[in-house]
């Protein structure tokens, strides 16, 4: 999400955004029906969709400040092992067209900081495909469209477990390098 709404923001300017994290069953939830106390949660992960909440926003809103409040969303977990999907729709600032949204998200891409967080594909993905991609945001350039020139909806794949052990492996480099 993070580096989706980075470029959207500093591109184009983000008046609102909002996302839903379509996101593989994680350990917190049960592999057949339990009583819990939020009664979805204690669905079974490997045959249900489970609509539920997500810090995603909220934690984007303290790595880009200038969206801080701006953002909200929800998950859906749904009944595969690895391989996410976050859905971004974005009220921007200024008009644009698919075609400029991709160029843009993939122009940054190819530059630090987000070379190797960031990629734009046009394969016809699907959630196995990847699994193993180190980056974190892996865009879906055929899905990107644009309503009323300003409304822009970017879907955006991800690995939860390789993607952020690869993220964790680039900060320990980070730390290293200077020093500490």
């Amino acid at each position: 999400l993070a580096p989706v709404a980075k470029v959207l923001h500093e591109s184009f300017g983000v008046e609102h955004l909002m996302i839903t994290t379509v996101h593989a069953y994680t350990s917190s939830q049960t592999l057949m029906d339990t009583p819990m106390r939020k009664r979805r949660r204690g669905r079974a992960a490997a045959v249900s969709m489970v609509p539920t909440s997500t810090g995603a926003a909220k934690a984007t809103g303290l790595v880009l400040p200038e969206l801080a409040g701006r953002m909200d969303g929800m998950a859906v977990r749904v009944p595969v092992p690895d391989g996410s999907l976050t859905d971004i729709v974005a009220t921007l600032k200024t008009d644009v067209t698919a075609e400029g949204v991709n160029a843009a998200l993939a122009a940054a891409s190819s530059k630090p900081p987000l070379k190797g967080v960031l990629r734009v594909t046009d394969e016809a993905l699907v959630s196995r495909d990847i699994l193993g991609d180190p980056h974190s945001s892996i865009v879906d350039a055929e899905s990107t469209i644009v309503l009323r020139d300003r409304v822009v909806k970017v879907l955006a794949w991800y690995d939860n477990e390789w993607g952020y052990s690869s993220r964790l492996v680039d900060f320990a480099g980070a730390i290293a390098g200077r020093g500490a």
